[in-house]
């Protein structure tokens, strides 16, 4: 059980309700402890209980950083479609300002820190498929494990008000202290079962995909379109989130694997796709796009990845998204480094042309501000990028909701990272929807883009008990 150092918190949430009272306005307070490690998702599935709809799970690629958080502290949401990465940045920048945190630790993702993500296009009219989530929201968690390269952190938030008094430090005491004897008192839940799997109008989608290529081909201003679908499952229970973040953890190893609850719903799945990390000035991002098929041997593998290395469909599209991102970072970079090559990026399903672009950001650059810049990617909008998300918001029927779009944190010190949230599902109590799109260009046939989304469903399809593994 994780000691805890009950006379700084109390020091702390006295200090924060003078200060609100001062301020007339609400306080944040957070403490760090360094604590002993703790299985992530044993962390995850301890919440379920007494935070159930109010937690997420985060994991980068490498295994370096593990974020997982506990209840709702304070939020930050909006419907606002304008400016809205500024409105977020600026809605936290003043929570931050007058935060008092208790941190003798230097490392980043511990302390103040806010979890979550946009939608893909504010302006698509929204379906009763997302109608638990805003088009911007993120949570500050009331409690946070933070693993970083093998040290663990447990961050304790609490907004303070001039009204509150002593009990707020009974309160939250008890909620931590019962959250860590959950630790040892997990249950194993019967694991659901899928009874049906619907693709929600595949024909229509080849026949957008038609259409767009005819488009293309005349001559359009469009170089590039996304175009996104979806599959409803059904099972004979509810969906035990757990079961299926411990599937993508195990068979999706190289990928960010995050879980985000809302009111109930979960936005879950396994993205091989950084959109932006930042470390104080350093930036690292990732071009994706072109995909095919891994092998069933290692020659054959091999040979596809060849094809798709030399593919010149695939190239193509590779090459605009390079392009777009290598312009926007550096319009907020003192320097920005390319490989000379494009490389393989081989996840367990599907092998990707993948080029890493690092960056030295300017002194004023945010990472909201260069998440606002790259989304979307030509890779999950098109080229150019406004005329293909118009062209997107009108013919695709799906709303892609948080699907093809930023999703991470942002911590207290400006550090943070937010991946393309593809290979992904929305987990409905016994249903789910899972999404995948491609890239079509001139040269694009509905037939094989319709295959390549297939591939493509096969993570989260997989994670969720549909197909063999």
């Amino acid at each position: 059980m994780v000691t805890i150092q009950e006379t700084e918190l109390k020091e702390g949430i006295l200090e924060a309700i003078e200060k609100a009272k001062t301020l007339s306005k609400l306080v944040l307070v957070s403490e760090i402890q360094e604590i002993n490690q703790i299985d992530p998702l044993t962390f995850f599935i301890a919440g379920h209980e007494a935070f159930f709809g109010e937690r997420f799970f985060w994991k980068d690629p490498p295994d370096e950083t593990f974020i997982i958080g506990m209840g709702i502290c304070n939020q930050i949401q909006s419907d606002q479609a304008a400016d809205r990465f500024f409105h977020v940045e600026n809605e936290w920048k003043q929570l931050i300002d007058d935060a008092i945190v208790m941190n003798r630790y230097k490392t980043n993702a511990v302390g103040p820190l806010m979890f979550g993500g946009f939608s893909f296009d504010p302006l698509k009219e929204k379906s009763k498929l997302w109608d638990k989530f805003s088009d911007s929201q993120f949570h500050i968690p009331t409690f946070m494990y933070s693993e970083i390269e093998g040290k663990a952190y447990l961050t304790t938030n609490v907004i303070c008000t001039q009204n509150d008094g002593e009990s707020l430090i009974e309160k939250l005491n008890t909620e931590r202290q019962a959250l860590f004897t959950a630790l040892h008192d997990i249950q194993t839940k019967e694991i659901h079962q899928l009874k049906e799997e619907i693709e929600i109008s595949p024909d229509e989608w080849k026949e957008n995909v038609h259409s767009i290529v005819k488009e293309l081909k005349q001559g359009s201003q469009l170089e590039k379109v996304v175009l996104a679908r979806e599959t409803r499952l059904y099972f004979d229970k509810p969906v035990q989130v757990e079961m299926v973040l411990a599937q993508l953890l195990e068979f999706q190893k190289e990928s960010f694997i995050f879980a985000f609850e809302s009111n109930g719903d979960c936005f879950i799945g396994a993205s091989p796709e950084r959109l932006i990390k930042k470390s104080s000035e350093s930036l690292v991002t990732t071009c994706l796009a072109g995909s095919i098929a891994r092998g069933k041997t290692e020659k054959e593998d091999k040979m596809l990845g060849e094809e798709l290395l030399n593919d010149p469909k695939n190239q193509i599209e590779h090459q605009f998204v390079v392009q777009m991102i290598k312009e926007a970072m550096e319009e907020v970079c003192e320097e920005v480094i390319l490989p000379e090559k494009t490389h393989l990026l081989k996840m367990r399903d599907i092998q990707h042309l993948h080029t890493p672009v690092i960056g030295k950001a300017n002194e004023d650059t945010s990472l909201l501000l260069l998440v606002d810049r790259l989304h979307p990617t030509p890779a999950l909008g098109g080229m150019p990028k406004q005329a293909a998300v118009e062209k997107i918001r009108k013919v695709e029927k799906l709303d892609r909701g948080f699907y093809g779009a930023p999703l991470g944190w942002l911590d207290y010190q400006g550090n943070g990272e937010f991946a393309v949230s593809i290979r992904s599902g929305l987990i409905q109590k016994d249903e789910a929807s899972i999404f995948a799109g491609c890239g079509v260009v001139k040269d694009s046939n509905p037939e094989s883009e319709y295959i390549e989304t297939k591939i493509k469903f096969r993570p989260m399809l997989t994670a969720l008990g549909g197909i063999n593994k």
